[in-house]
């Protein structure tokens, strides 16, 4: 079957020049909704790859054009309604020389540039500072690995509230994309990630950064940045890791060297405090306080805002939340081999645990009246059990 220019126009070009005119007007007149193409970001290796992207794009639209336009120039110069007939050939040695030759050429044109960038994304050498980056479903941990011994390591958990989450309320422009302790690094220092995971595969993506890596159980993978400029950066985990996997955003904050100095002094001050506190005995009201809080970033998402379950089994109620302490503390310091309750002990300190205990014993209509103290939760993993045994 034979179709004439005109019966091609119509029903075929003419809707598809239009949805493509569309598409683009709509890019332009409002890049924060309709965002189609990558960002350049704010580091030079994110130039590079934003600027190889832009060469292979415009060379397929212009080997694409160029096929189109032939194409279609033949359709219609040499219709058989104007009488041509068909061509019967083997075949053409300069035509096979050139289709060689030519897509050799442009594949060269393309690799120089993706060479020599790949290079540097693989060059973590010579860094002012190590960050050890772990997944855990579905959280952050950073731990800087400092000079003087110092470390500081911390958490950093999602924070939009749960009413964005639920359709309550409004969600505002950075949804799932805030968290409540994001990474710190100076603008102009070289910062090398180790990356790896505490139970499955997670992703470590900030497109601004130009940064993309997988966190592996049991394995370390290497990355870089360097950001000159200040500012905060998004991003999420992009490995499918399970039910919240949309719910484990990164964070990054570049500040000024000098604040740097300071947010880490401030963090070793932190650490020294919750060493202090961990010696100390707290009541029920100032327990169940900081257990709340830990609940809300920690427990919430599995076990429900009201305890009813969910992912995880139920606190209000529960035979393990009204039980035995020791056997509450074994659960959330070791977890459940085999379930999604996973081991908290690496993850919380000693007051952190004993407080979230607390407050499990005494929320969500549990009344059960007793604590749980840190120096409990010291005794229990030591072997020791609880002091109030």
């Amino acid at each position: 079957m034979y179709l004439h220019a005109k019966q091609l126009w119509r029903p075929v070009l003419l809707p598809a020049i239009i949805a493509l005119c569309g598409a683009s007007t709509t890019a332009v007149a409002e890049p924060g909704r309709w965002q189609m193409n990558m960002p350049r970001g704010a580091t030079g290796v994110s130039s590079s790859i934003y600027d190889i992207h832009m060469l292979t794009f415009i060379i397929c639209c212009v080997i694409g054009i160029g096929v189109f336009v032939f194409m279609f120039y033949s359709l219609v110069a040499f219709r058989k309604s104007k009488g041509h007939e068909p061509a019967t050939f083997h075949d053409n040695t300069t035509t096979e020389i050139l289709w060689t030759v030519i897509p050799f050429f442009i594949l060269l044109a393309m690799a120089w540039p993706a060479t020599k960038t790949m290079l540097e994304v693989y060059d973590t050498d010579e860094a002012d500072m190590d960050i050890l980056v772990t997944g855990y479903q579905w959280k952050w941990s950073y731990e800087y690995i400092l000079e003087d011994g110092e470390n500081v390591k911390f958490f950093s958990n999602l924070s939009t509230p749960q009413n964005e989450i639920n359709n309550l309320s409004e969600k505002n422009a950075n949804y799932l994309l805030e968290v409540d302790n994001p990474l710190v690094i100076p603008a102009g220092k070289k910062v090398r990630f180790l990356l790896t995971a505490n139970d499955v595969i997670h992703s470590w993506w900030v497109p601004d950064l130009g940064v993309k890596k997988d966190a592996i159980p049991g394995f370390v993978n290497e990355a870089w940045t360097r950001v000159d400029r200040e500012g905060v950066y998004r991003g999420q985990c992009a490995e499918l890791c399970g039910k919240n996997h949309g719910f484990m955003p990164v964070v990054v904050k570049v500040t000024s060297e000098q604040e740097f100095d300071s947010w880490i002094a401030d963090k070793q001050s932190e650490a020294a405090e919750v060493k202090e506190l961990m010696s100390q005995q707290f009541n029920l009201e100032e327990l169940m306080e900081r257990g709340e809080a830990v609940y809300q970033r920690t427990c919430l998402a599995c076990h429900g805002a009201k305890g009813e379950g969910g992912v995880g089994k139920p606190i209000a109620g529960s035979s393990v939340a009204t039980g035995d302490i020791g056997e509450q503390l074994n659960i959330v310091v070791n977890g459940v081999p085999g379930t999604a309750m996973q081991a908290f002990g690496g993850q919380m300190n000693d007051l952190e645990t004993a407080a979230v205990a607390t407050y499990l014993r005494n929320a969500f209509g549990n009344n059960m009246g007793d604590m749980v103290q840190a120096v409990d939760v010291y005794n229990f993993k030591k072997g020791g059990g609880s002091s109030d045994e």
